[in-house]
């Protein structure tokens, strides 16, 4: 690996508290970036370069969305490289990102997201595993990579409180409902195991992003919910409902860990949205 790349990710890893997946991420982009180039010399990268590499990566017909995240991952290499000295200009200052559509995040019905609270009905360890894993998703509104990393000394089930490690790992403390701390105390009490790790796998391992999401389309396949669901739905689905029954939106920034308001307003969107839709069907003269 290029050694500027190697030093850059290190900054990122102790500076900015990123995770393994995001700096994974980068390390990708950016070597992706240095297989085009040919060579490892940064100090001959400049504007037209960066071009080319931008008409190369349009040219495998990817989404603007990741061309938008690989130029950003140049920029910051670059922005890095320059404040270190490495480079007396940044070529990737002038890059401008691909227009990104604007699109609204999914989320359940409230119906739907019952039913998927009482598919896991089995007495089985994995049953009661899954209904913990599901309430709490959904009674939190908690990232998966936040729902895996959760440790036993983590989850207050007295006071009804867990604390979760998000982004750049900045901790915060979120309330959960009753339905979710009695599936979590059920789930604790049957697992019998000593594991630091609350939600575990058959081999008593912590328990990955790729296996919750395994596990919500098994119990959404039995429930048959006609929608596609994936595991951050569920806090798409927190996020939405808890403002269409009046929670403030400063609020309900702080129970997701957004660090913008601007982060938490897309969901006023979608509650907008509804409201347009009963008012179409409810009004006489709508």
């Amino acid at each position: 690996m290029n050694c500027h790349i190697q030093s850059f990710l290190q900054k990122l890893a102790v500076e900015k508290n990123y995770s393994e997946h995001t700096l994974l991420n980068y390390r990708l982009d950016l070597e992706e970036f240095f297989l085009f180039l040919s060579h490892d010399d940064v100090k001959a990268v400049d504007y037209p370069v960066l071009r080319r590499f931008l008409a190369h990566l349009r040219a495998k017909d990817l989404k603007p969305r990741s061309v938008a995240r690989k130029l950003s991952s140049l920029r910051s290499f670059f922005k890095y490289l320059q404040r270190e000295g490495v480079i007396e200009k940044n070529p990737a200052a002038l890059l401008q990102t691909p227009k990104l559509d604007k699109t609204l995040p999914h989320f359940m019905t409230e119906q739907d997201a019952v039913r998927l609270m009482e598919a896991p009905a089995g007495d089985t360890l994995s049953d009661r595993r899954d209904k913990a894993i599901v309430e709490t998703l959904y009674s939190a509104g908690i990232r998966v990579s936040e729902l895996v990393g959760m440790s036993v000394t983590d989850v207050d089930l007295i006071s009804n409180v867990i604390k979760v490690f998000g982004k750049g790992k900045k901790e915060r403390i979120v309330p959960m409902g009753e339905k979710a701390c009695a599936a979590l105390t059920d789930y604790l009490a049957a697992r019998g195991s000593e594991a630091k790790a609350i939600f575990l796998n058959k081999s008593g391992g912590r328990l990955t992003a790729r296996s919750v999401r395994n596990i919500i389309n098994k119990h959404i396949t039995r429930q048959s919910v006609a929608q596609k669901v994936h595991p951050h739905m569920l806090r798409h689905s927190f996020a939405t409902h808890m403002l269409d029954h009046g929670a403030d939106l400063r609020c309900v920034q702080e129970l997701l860990g957004h660090v913008n308001l601007s982060t938490t307003q897309i969901y006023t969107h979608l509650t907008t949205d509804r409201l347009r839709q009963v008012y179409a069907k409810a009004h006489p003269r709508a």
